[in-house]
């Protein structure tokens, strides 16, 4: 099939079968723009599951794979026009480190659920084996891909808000305020459990999204942090609410916080950055909103498709204003991205700032450095722990 001129960028699954919320995500976000063709899957385990999952997404029979190694092989052995060129990895944690590499080994590029792994030595093989495959990895960090995240980023950048000195991002959830992981709730079990989860759970889950985001718009990487890791409901075994303090590189500080038993709360996210003549502020329960309160003028309300946005924030519109654009246009610009860097044959994604930036093997590493720094601090005597230090040691570890 075609959209316009060229081919649609054909794309195979590895999870996301039936009643799997991520999967449904991912598929609805690469169909968006018309630019993919899911043409084969390994959806799950179970027989039956993969079997229906892939009849009802109306997948060749032949193409509907009992496991991941006969999905890379079968597709490697058809023509290079017909076999698939991107795998999409939405299984539980544990699998997402032995899908990628598996698949960028055998030649194909990846899109992956975030986190990127169990823990930061799976994140470097990951590294390794994207380097010596010259293919393209790209993460979930589905947030990132918010026109008025960019718009924020943007400003940010050219320096309307002045040197940056504050950074706060928070990530507030109540799902977990019960033990539902121990009543037979599918997304609970796994998300709760270390086998499958990795090592952190509330803190790999979302504290991960807002770690991506602080970086992410503020353009400041984090030097060093102090961490609390918390667990509230008796018999968890991973953490469900986490806080840090935050040591930016150039002097700024800030504040994360992220939680999973905040009763009540739905999906909180929420980012403010402070500079020496204003700060910013958005949400994502509100995302087509960025407010701008400066020190010596009224505070400035920037819409979604309104006036006086730059380019690369409308190229990331789908409406018009007043239209609400959300979680899956957000899902579908990374996927846009991704594949305007496949069909460029770019090895990897491109900077921050560029038209078609999206989340790749620096922000994966950056997350999981940053959750393994977060559980050192928490369960040490340091009062700060420095991620470049964390991050050589396991490179050298990897050695």
């Amino acid at each position: 099939m075609e959209t316009g001129t060229q081919p649609r960028i054909r794309y195979g699954m590895v999870g996301g079968g039936e009643g799997a919320f991520i999967g449904a995500v991912h598929r609805m976000a690469a169909a968006l723009d018309g630019e993919y063709e899911l043409v084969c899957g390994a959806f799950s385990s179970d027989a039956g599951r993969n079997r229906r999952s892939a009849t009802g997404l109306g997948i060749d029979s032949a193409r509907a794979y009992a496991t991941l190694d006969a999905l890379l092989a079968g597709e490697a052995a058809l023509p290079e026009g017909q076999r698939m060129q991107v795998l999409a990895i939405v299984t539980p944690n544990h699998l997402h480190a032995p899908a990628a590499i598996a698949a960028l080994d055998a030649g194909f590029h990846v899109m992956s659920e975030k986190p990127m792994a169990l823990d930061l030595a799976e994140a470097l093989a990951i590294e390794a084996a994207v380097a010596r495959s010259g293919r393209l990895y790209g993460l979930a960090f589905t947030y990132s891909g918010y026109p008025l995240v960019e718009e924020a980023r943007v400003r940010v950048a050219r320096g309307d808000l002045g040197a940056i000195r504050l950074v706060q991002v928070e990530y507030s959830q109540g799902w977990l305020s019960q033990p539902i992981d121990r009543d037979g709730q599918k997304q609970a079990e796994w998300r709760t459990d270390p086998a499958r989860a990795g090592l952190g759970g509330c803190l790999g889950d979302i504290g991960t999204h807002a770690f991506q985001l602080a970086e992410h718009v503020s353009g400041l990487a984090v030097e060093e942090l102090s961490a609390e890791l918390t667990t509230h409901v008796p018999g968890r075994r991973l953490d469900d609410d986490v806080a840090a303090l935050l040591r930016f590189e150039g002097g700024a500080r800030g504040v994360l916080k992220a939680s999973q038993i905040a009763a009540g709360d739905e999906n909180g996210l929420r980012l403010r950055v402070h500079g020496e003549k204003g700060g910013l502020d958005w949400s994502q329960m509100e995302p087509n909103t960025l407010t701008i309160r400066w020190l010596d003028r009224p505070a400035e309300i920037v819409r979604a498709a309104g006036p006086g946005l730059d380019p690369l924030t409308t190229a990331r519109l789908r409406t018009p204003a007043g239209h609400p654009e959300g979680y899956i246009e957000a899902f579908a610009n990374l996927y846009r991205s991704f594949g305007r860097a496949v069909r460029n044959g770019a090895p990897m994604p491109p900077q921050w700032g560029a038209a078609d930036w999206f989340p790749g093997i620096t922000d994966g590493l950056r997350t999981m450095t940053f959750v393994e720094a977060m559980i050192e601090n928490s369960g040490g005597a340091a009062k700060w722990t420095s991620l470049a230090r964390l991050l050589d040691q396991r490179r050298a570890s990897a050695a």
